[in-house]
C-alpha cells in the first residue's frame, strides 16, 4: 500500500473517499465543518436526520456530495468528545478502514488528525492512522483455495494534515509507519500459518529469505550443532517431536563495527501439545501461535532494516515442537542447561522458559548492550493484565521503562510486573538447582524468576505476551504484537546510539 501526506482543504481532495470525523451530539471535527460549508450543510442535514449519531465505531458512506471535490465522503464516530483519546482514535479509524473494504475505493483522504492529544504531534496521528488502516484491512487468504479479489482493494492512503509545515514531519512518521506495517504483517502471517507448514525449518527459511532481502548475516544452527552448544533444556524439549529444532540466529548491522548489539530472544515454539503434560483439547489449535515471539523478533529485524536504523540488532529464536511421544521428557526428569545449572522438570507444559533459558544464555555471548525476550509464556499473564497489556518483567528498571515508553509511543501499551527476590524462594527443588514452574500463585513472576537465573551478565527485559500476541473467537488470528513497541524501542535506541 501507499501512503502519502499532504496539506489543503479536504472539500478540494480528488480522491475516492474523503474520511471525516463527527462527535455524538452532532458535532463536526473542523475538516468537517469546512466540508459541511462547502457542501452548504449537507453534513448538518445527514446529522439532524438521524442518519448518522457519531457514535464511536459507527460509519455513514455518502455518494457525490455538493462541492465536494471528492467521489464520496465517508463519515466515521468518534463518540463523546469528552472521552475522545488514543484508544477512539484508533477505533474510529479502523471501522473507516473496514467501511471503506466495500465501497471499491482504489484510495482515500483521511482528514482526522486535526484534534491535539496531550504528549502526541502530529506524526504520532499520522503514523496510527496508517497503522490502524493497515491493521483493518490485513487479510490472510493464503490458505483457501480461491484467491482473494484485489482488483477493488484500498491501494493508496493519504493522511491530511492542518499546515504545510506538518508534512515533512508527517513524511517521516509514515516512512516509519510502513516499516512497521510491513514487519507486523510479516509476524501476522507467521503466527497465522498452521503448524503443519511453519515448523522449525519453515522458520529458518523465512529467517533466511529475510536475510536474503534485507542484507542481515542468518545462521541456523541444528540439532547436532544445539547439542554441541550443551543446550540441555532446549533439547529436552524437542525431544517428544520428529520435526529437528532450529536454533535462528540473524544479525543486522546498521550500527558501527563491534558496537554491542541490542538482542531480541523470540520463543519459537512452532506447536505446543503441552507435552507429556498434556493441554485440554478444547482452543489447542491455536497453540499454533506459541511462535508469536519469534515472529514478532522476524517482524522487528524487518522494520529495523527498512528503517535503516544506526544500530546493531541480533535476533535469536530457539525453534521446537512440544510433543508428546516415547522419547519427550517426563515429569520429574533433570535436565543441564548450557549455563551448567540444573532444572528439575515438574510440568512439560512449560517449555517456554526451557527453549528460552538456553537461548538467554547464548546471548551473552554477543556482550549485549541490552536484551529483551519476547514470549507466550504464561495463561497466568491473560489472568494478570487480559487481552490490553503485554507483562514487562526486567532486572534493569531503565530498560524497563524504555520498553514501557515504547510501548506508549507505539499505543503497543505494557506493564512493568514485580520481579522481586521474594518470588525466587517459590522456585525451590529438592533434586534440581531449581524446577522450572513455582506454585500456581503468581504464575507469570515465577517464569520472569526462571529465566532471570539465566541473565545476570547484561541488561534483561522479558515481554509476557501470551494475552496479547493473538485474538480468538470471530477475530481469531495473531495480532503482530509487540512489533511496533520493539520499533520504537529500537528506534530510539538507534537515536541515542548515533
Amino acid at each position: 500500500m501507499e501512503f502519502s501526506i499532504k496539506s489543503g482543504n479536504p472539500e478540494k481532495q480528488r480522491t475516492a473517499c474523503v474520511v471525516l470525523g463527527v462527535f455524538e451530539g452532532r458535532k463536526l471535527t473542523a475538516p468537517a465543518q469546512a466540508v459541511d460549508r462547502a457542501s452548504r450543510g449537507a453534513l448538518t442535514e445527514v446529522m439532524k436526520r438521524g442518519d448518522h449519531t457519531g457514535k464511536l465505531g459507527t460509519t455513514l458512506l455518502l455518494q457525490r456530495v455538493r462541492g465536494v471535490a471528492a467521489e464520496r465522503v465517508l463519515l466515521a464516530g468518534l463518540g463523546r468528545e469528552r472521552d475522545y483519546g488514543e484508544s477512539a482514535l484508533r477505533t474510529a479509524i479502523v471501522a473507516a478502514a473496514k467501511a471503506l473494504r466495500s465501497t471499491g475505493a482504489a484510495d482515500a483522504t483521511f482528514c482526522l488528525t486535526d484534534r491535539a492529544f496531550k504528549g502526541h504531534d502530529v506524526g504520532w496521528k499520522v503514523e496510527h492512522v496508517l497503522l490502524a488502516v493497515t491493521e483493518a484491512l490485513y487479510r490472510f487468504d493464503r490458505m483457501k483455495s480461491k484467491a482473494p479479489d484485489t482488483k477493488t482493494a484500498l491501494r493508496k492512503v493519504t493522511v491530511l494534515v492542518p499546515n504545510r509545515a506538518d508534512v515533512p514531519r508527517g513524511e517521516t512518521a509514515a516512512t516509519r509507519a510502513q516499516a512497521i506495517a510491513e514487519g507486523v504483517a510479516l509476524a501476522k502471517d507467521l503466527g497465522n500459518l498452521p503448524g503443519n507448514i511453519c515448523t522449525p525449518s519453515y522458520l529458518a527459511d523465512q529467517a533466511r529469505e529475510l536475510g536474503k532481502r534485507h542484507g542481515l548475516r542468518v545462521e541456523i544452527h541444528d540439532q547436532k550443532d544445539i547439542e554441541k552448544l550443551g543446550m540441555g533444556c532446549f533439547l529436552a524439549v524437542a525431544r517428544g517431536s520428529r520435526e529437528p529444532p532450529k536454533l535462528i540466529v540473524a544479525e543486522y548491522q546498521g550500527g558501527k563495527r563491534g558496537a554491542p548489539p541490542v538482542a531480541l530472544v523470540g520463543k519459537g515454539i512452532t506447536f505446543d501439545t503441552g507435552g507429556i503434560s498434556i493441554k485440554p483439547s478444547a482452543e489447542m489449535d491455536e497453540m499454533k501461535f506459541d511462535m508469536c515471539g519469534a515472529a514478532s523478533v522476524l517482524g522487528a529485524l524487518k522494520a529495523a532494516a527498512l528503517m535503516r536504523l544506526p544500530l546493531n540488532v541480533v535476533g535469536i529464536i530457539p525453534s521446537t515442537e512440544n510433543m508428546p511421544g516415547g522419547n519427550a521428557i517426563k515429569p520429574g526428569d533433570i535436565v543441564t542447561s548450557m549455563s551448567g545449572q540444573t532444572v528439575e522438570i515438574l510440568n512439560t507444559d512449560a517449555e517456554g522458559r526451557l527453549i528460552l533459558c538456553d537461548a538467554l544464555t547464548y546471548a551473552g555471548k554477543y556482550k549485549p548492550a541490552a536484551v529483551v525476550d519476547i514470549a507466550t509464556l504464561t495463561g497466568a499473564m491473560v489472568i494478570a493484565l487480559g487481552h490490553i497489556a503485554t507483562g514487562v518483567f526486567s532486572n534493569s528498571d531503565p530498560l524497563a521503562r524504555e520498553l514501557l515508553q515504547a510501548g506508549e509511543s507505539a499505543w503497543d501499551r505494557a506493564w512493568h510486573m514485580p520481579l522481586w527476590d521474594d518470588y525466587q524462594e517459590m522456585l525451590k527443588s529438592n533434586f534440581a538447582d531449581f524446577p522450572n514452574i513455582g506454585t500456581r500463585a503468581g504464575g507469570s513472576i515465577t517464569a520472569a524468576c526462571f529465566l532471570s537465573r539465566f541473565t545476570k551478565a547484561y541488561p534483561w527485559a522479558h515481554l509476557d505476551i501470551a494475552g496479547t500476541a493473538w485474538k480468538s473467537g470471530a477475530e481469531k488470528g495473531a495480532t503482530g504484537r509487540p512489533v511496533a513497541l520493539l520499533a520504537h524501542f529500537l528506534e530510539k535506541r538507534a537515536g541515542a546510539a548515533a
